[in-house]
């Protein structure tokens, strides 16, 4: 089937809000090229489990599809009906399993040779798409904060060696309440600016007392459902047949009952936390990277005004098919090779920070937990400098306002 010949019940299976999304914008699905329409209509079939900042993107962007000319659509995706697709790809069910649809295409893209034709082709229209829709700046700059080394005295190698450049390393920090400091400051802010998914606790252990108008993931939380994910992970990989790519395909169609979320909680952090376990790298089994990935996500999807991201020690290496395998053994954790861990991981938390709009107002803190080791960045702080006098957490955040 091709985009022009889409009709209005094909997307009777979409959720409410998606169904209501792609019926606006049928006549303008319609004058799309198939190599590029499935991978709209992947990100318009979520539109229920998406958040804010994700669903004023994705409106914008099909407001500005609705608003060009025949001519323009034209200039904007030449590239893209160059594409050749397959027979079986065209007669496929795009509509109904765009995310399928995508798979194929890219296999179809590489068997054929065309996949450095159709980057150059989504490039140039994320670059145009840019160029139309201005970005959102936040409402008030955006703050991070990254906890490392929970469970550690003594770091094993010198801490924040790659934020320092960018901000004051403080090394007579007083620890005492440090983490109180913390959950007050991200609670200000939560009261300054309530919106909803705005602020963010990450955990990679048991999460801590923090206020309700934050939006909390932890690591400890999501212990049954990991559980169960390792668990139909290993029974899968039983089987014959059951290849990586295969297996990949079956965790993308998880849903969150499916692996004991009660459906009463709340569907968009719901299908958020699922998607962080059946799409990220070693979230199933350690912690810091469940913590990575999360605040990764977090920021990329939800673009929050406010992520305080608290590592906690994940379970030492072992060959992977022991890490995957269901066990009642007692985990041995290693404090200090998590350390190592949340170090760059707070420096990819600011970096992916930073690619976010208003990024050169945006501020950040990366503290060693109960310890005297912190940097901050900010635009009122010199870069590359070092402070020796004693201060406290709530002093270091006094100096960033």
């Amino acid at each position: 089937m091709r985009p022009e010949d889409l009709k209005p019940e094909q997307f009777n299976a979409y959720p409410p809000e998606a169904r209501k999304l792609a019926l606006e914008y049928l006549e303008t699905f319609r004058r799309l090229p198939l190599s590029f329409l499935p991978s709209l209509l992947r990100e318009v079939i979520e539109f229920d489990f998406k958040f804010p900042a994700e669903r004023r993107l994705l409106e914008k962007e099909l407001a500005n599809l609705g608003s060009l000319s025949q001519q323009d659509l034209r200039a904007w995706f030449r590239e893209f009906t160059e594409i050749k697709l397959s027979e079986s790809l065209e007669k496929s069910d795009w509509v109904a399993s765009p995310a399928q649809f995508v798979e194929r295409l890219s296999a179809h893209l590489w068997t054929t040779h065309q996949m450095d034709a159709f980057r150059h082709a989504a490039v140039s229209y994320a670059d145009k798409l840019r160029t139309a829709v201005a970005p959102e700046l936040p409402a008030s700059p955006r703050f991070g904060i990254a906890v490392i080394g929970q469970g550690v005295d003594v770091a094993p190698q010198p801490l924040f060696r790659k934020l320092r450049p960018y901000g004051a390393y403080f090394s007579a920090v007083n620890p005492e309440n440090g983490l109180k400091h913390l959950f007050e400051a991200i609670a200000s802010r939560a009261n300054a600016n309530p919106a909803q998914y705005a602020h963010w606790y990450i955990d990679g252990g048991e999460q801590l007392p923090h206020p309700p108008t934050v939006t909390c993931v932890s690591y400890k939380a999501m212990e049954q459902v990991r559980v169960a994910l390792l668990a139909r992970i290993h029974a899968e990989t039983q089987k014959g047949g059951m290849g990586p790519e295969a297996l990949r395909t079956l965790m993308a169609q998880l849903q969150p009952t499916d692996l004991g979320m009660a459906p009463s909680g709340d569907p968009v952090l719901n299908r958020f936390q699922i998607k962080l376990l059946t799409e990220g790298s070693g979230t199933q089994i350690f912690s810091t990277s469940f913590v990575q990935w999360a605040a990764r996500e977090a920021l990329r999807r939800a673009e929050p005004l406010t992520l305080l991201v608290r590592f906690a020690p994940r379970q030492r290496q072992k060959p992977m098919n022991e890490l995957l395998s269901p066990s009642r053994d007692q985990v041995e954790l290693d404090p200090s090779g998590s350390l190592v861990d949340a170090d760059m991981g707070a420096y990819y938390n600011w970096i992916d920070q930073q690619r976010l709009p208003g990024s050169e107002k945006s501020l950040f803190l990366a503290w060693f937990e109960n310890q005297k080791e912190a940097v901050a960045i900010s635009p009122v702080l010199p870069r590359g400098t070092v402070s020796n006098e004693t201060i406290d957490l709530r002093g270091i955040l006094s100096w960033m306002a």
